[in-house]
């Protein structure tokens, strides 16, 4: 196991994050090996497909903002290695659209979310992809009551070939 072996790994794990607020799905399938394995999301996945269509559906009109940090990396054999990876996300639908663990929360809008991944990534044919995914909430804020107009607020989307393409799109 080599330091660009942990740095393609932990590549792989920010892909999955920007992906995920630019709902790349294509691009975020493209992470996970076909019989990974999900635990602690909102929806059951029983494999790759399952968990993009799952999240797909989760995230469809949220505005999301995913962050990844400290990762604890080890390996666990020469083609295996395991994370931990702290994590915060921020989640923002229309109000009253969402229930909350199946009930109603008078002017939910959101979550703000904390806790960590627990995965495994997996090298097939020199290609490093997720293998097992765990997320293990320890927090969640819910939104509610008055939330900050987004009115006029005008961002610069991200290029998701800028580190490819070498020039300012």
């Amino acid at each position: 196991m080599t330091w660009a072996d942990f740095e393609d790994a932990r590549n792989l794990k920010i892909d999955y994050f920007r992906h995920l607020d630019a709902k790349r799905w294509a691009d975020l399938r493209r992470l996970f090996h076909d019989d990974a394995v999900f635990a602690g999301f909102p929806f059951v996945a029983e494999d790759a497909d399952a968990f993009v269509q799952g999240v797909a559906s989760f995230l469809h009109g949220v505005d999301s903002i995913h962050l990844g940090f400290m990762p604890r990396m080890t390996a666990t054999a020469e083609d295996t290695i395991r994370a931990v990876w702290s994590m915060h996300d921020y989640l923002v639908w229309p109000r009253d659209t969402r229930d909350y663990r199946g009930g109603k929360v008078p002017g939910l809008y959101g979550i703000r979310g904390y806790g960590t991944y627990e995965e495994e990534y997996r090298r097939l044919s020199g290609r490093w992809r997720i293998s097992v995914m765990r997320l293990v909430r320890t927090r969640i804020d819910l939104l509610t009551g008055e939330s900050a107009p987004l009115q006029n607020q005008d961002f610069l989307a991200a290029d998701p070939l800028w580190l490819s393409s070498g020039s300012p799109a």
